[in-house]
């Protein structure tokens, strides 16, 4: 398989601060943006709501400079309070779904998986990368499969995920590197793999042979295999893949009974994206 960038043009959410080089002010950068997003970036299922000095105190702006951030996404209905407290609403959707639709692949995807989902009975994903990080930007569950909640927008580790190894595959070598060492790689279970070497040949392995098995990594009992998504020009745009619980399928039955449905699948979709393009 070809070494190929992934083209990730943006992700519903944005990628934590840390993963991201620090810019740098000139005339074309909006510092005023700039500081609008850290405040949206602030808010998350962890402070779902905030006080303005909680919101002051997480992006480092003055309680002046927050206020007039906030009150100004007040106004145009990307963020309500009830005096005290600020919140995000439902407009806050907007930004993300322009991302999605301003793609086909989306589109033609979603009865693809639906079908995959009905033929192997368990959850299909379809995710871009972003940083260190997967973006979810579709996703047909079938069993709960997972303690964590996962839906549109929803972020996980790229290194100890079948779909991240799969993304992270298609960069080159040294752009992976650089991309696993910045990555918090903290070990989830008892499987997880978080030595940069180990990872780094794991993820060789997954760009020669074209998909990516992930056993329980990124948590106990969760098996995950991933299929790249390709454009018109053989590029990946993102990755696609089916997950299962252990006790269900073993990792070598799922490869050998559902990774050639899931490569089908990717290979149908991304004929569609070829001819949608061409």
């Amino acid at each position: 398989m070809a070494t190929a960038r992934p083209k990730t043009p943006g992700a519903i959410f944005f990628a934590p601060a840390a993963t991201r080089a620090a810019p740098v002010p000139g005339d074309s950068y909006v510092q005023s943006f700039a500081r609008g997003l850290e405040v949206i970036r602030s808010f998350s299922a962890r402070a779902p709501q905030q006080t303005l000095s909680e919101v002051a105190t997480r992006t480092g702006l003055t309680r002046a400079g927050a206020r007039r951030i906030l009150l100004t996404l007040q106004t145009l209905g990307y963020v309500q309070s009830d005096g005290r407290q600020f919140r995000l609403t439902p407009r806050m959707l907007d930004l993300g779904f322009a991302y999605l639709s301003s793609l086909p692949i989306w589109n033609l995807a979603e009865p693809v998986m639906q079908a995959l989902v009905e033929q192997v009975k368990e959850s299909c994903s379809a995710a871009v990368l972003d940083a260190t990080d997967i973006v979810y930007v579709l996703r047909v569950p079938t069993h709960k499969i997972m303690s964590i909640s996962l839906g549109v927008g929803s972020r996980l580790p790229a290194y100890c995920t079948s779909m991240g190894r799969m993304l992270l595959s298609a960069l080159p070598p040294d752009e992976m590197m650089q991309a696993l060492q910045a990555s918090d790689r903290t070990a989830r279970t008892r499987f997880t793999v978080t030595d940069v070497d180990e990872l780094g040949a794991k993820i060789a392995q997954v760009r020669q042979q074209g998909w990516s098995l992930v056993d329980q990594e990124l948590e106990e009992g969760l098996v995950s295999m991933a299929a790249p998504l390709n454009d018109h020009a053989g590029q990946m745009v993102a990755a696609l893949n089916i997950s299962g619980q252990a006790n269900r399928s073993s990792a070598r039955a799922m490869q050998e009974t559902m990774l050639p449905p899931l490569l089908a699948a990717a290979q149908a979709i991304s004929r569609m994206l070829s001819l949608q393009r061409s």
